[in-house]
């Protein structure tokens, strides 16, 4: 064979392996953005439950957002490092840090809060691919939602200011137990 020729193989190896990595790699991160993966883990499963009771699951309109839809921003490089720092809660499981209720529920309140600041540093991004402002009919909501949309929209608030438990309960804040 001629160099010439070698060359138009290798070129077309590198490029079919190329779109073969592409479709895995989209397929490796689209698998893990089903709620079945996102909740299979022993610890998620206190999510799951609690999620299924929420309008985010379940809803007149027959709409649902998954763990992925709040949880992972759609552009690639932020989905990718939320993919990364998902490690995290992997290891937790892996390492029985979080593997049992119990456990879970110990850590719940840290993790919640650094889930709250990733949404608030966001503005709330991940709410905003469904809810956004100036698409909302204020006029629809109840008086009170109408009002505090208004003034959330006024102060420049983030939809987890409010919203903090629409997806899961709330946890409850630690006592301060500090002995000094």
């Amino acid at each position: 064979m001629t160099k010439r020729r070698l060359s138009w193989i290798a070129i077309a190896v590198v490029f079919i392996a190329g779109i073969l990595f592409t479709v895995s790699f989209h397929g490796a991160l689209e698998f893990t953005n089903e709620l079945e993966f996102c909740t299979s883990c022993h610890s998620m499963q206190v999510n799951l439950r609690e999620y299924k009771k929420t309008i985010h699951y379940k809803n007149a309109l027959g709409i649902r957002a998954v763990c992925s839809d709040c949880h992972v921003p759609k552009e690639f490089f932020p989905k990718m490092k939320a993919k990364i720092l998902a490690y995290k809660d992997v290891l937790g499981e892996i390492t029985g840090v979080i593997d049992t209720k119990k456990k879970y529920e110990a850590h719940r309140w840290e993790m919640a809060n650094i889930v709250w600041a990733k949404m608030r540093a966001d503005h709330s991004r991940e709410c905003k691919n469904c809810h956004k402002w100036n698409q909302m009919d204020l006029s629809a909501q109840s008086r009170r939602a109408r009002k505090r949309h208004g003034e959330a929209i006024d102060k420049g608030k983030e939809c987890i200011d409010c919203h903090s438990g629409i997806a899961h309960e709330d946890p409850e804040e630690p006592d301060d137990d500090d002995d000094s």
